[in-house]
């Protein structure tokens, strides 16, 4: 994928969730603060990240585990379903966590190959470092997230104060894809 396609997905896909927060906060507060606990988001996205990871494990040519390598991935697809059926407690952020890690690795490859041709790109990777902190949090101590959220939408005030900017950080990864990255 090319840096300028991912960093305006990557800016789309946060700008919508920020424009809903601003235009309903109340909305968008209530919804943050199920998101935790809620199972079928939550069976999405570990479902999203086992298929994900093993699509990864599918394409790396490990020569010494070449032989394995079809085990490896039944049992990788057995842990992800597995998680779904017996971790439903906070599966959301567990999911999301995965999906975090899987996000920031693509980031980095994508990134790497452009870091000497403009100074930007280290925002994409910084960024993905930050996803990589946070899925690594999140996925030992998932109750953090539900603390986060229930502190950054305990009033309107906060629900529009983050939201603006993250949709403003979002802006400037779209402004970036757009022109920045356009070549690469």
């Amino acid at each position: 994928m090319k840096l300028s396609v991912l960093s305006i997905l990557l800016g789309l896909g946060m700008a919508a969730p920020q424009v809903y927060g601003l235009a309903r906060p109340a909305a968008f507060a209530a919804a943050a603060r199920k998101f935790p606990r809620h199972v079928p988001t939550g069976v999405f996205l570990m479902l999203l990240g086992t298929a994900w990871f093993i699509g990864w494990v599918n394409q790396e040519p490990i020569a010494d585990f070449a032989a394995f390598k079809p085990h490896m991935m039944a049992v990788f697809a057995g842990i992800g379903v597995g998680t779904c059926i017996f971790v439903q407690d906070f599966l959301a952020v567990r999911g999301l966590a995965v999906v975090f890690l899987l996000l920031a690795r693509l980031m980095v490859d994508t990134g790497r190959p452009h870091l000497g041709e403009t100074p930007w790109v280290l925002l994409i990777q910084a960024w993905a470092y930050v996803l990589v902190a946070a899925g690594i949090w999140f996925t030992v101590t998932p109750w953090r997230l539900r603390d986060l959220l229930n502190w950054a939408t305990a009033n309107e005030r906060r629900v529009k104060m983050g939201s603006a900017i993250r949709l403003a950080f979002a802006l400037l990864v779209v402004v970036l894809g757009l022109t920045a990255f356009r070549a690469m």
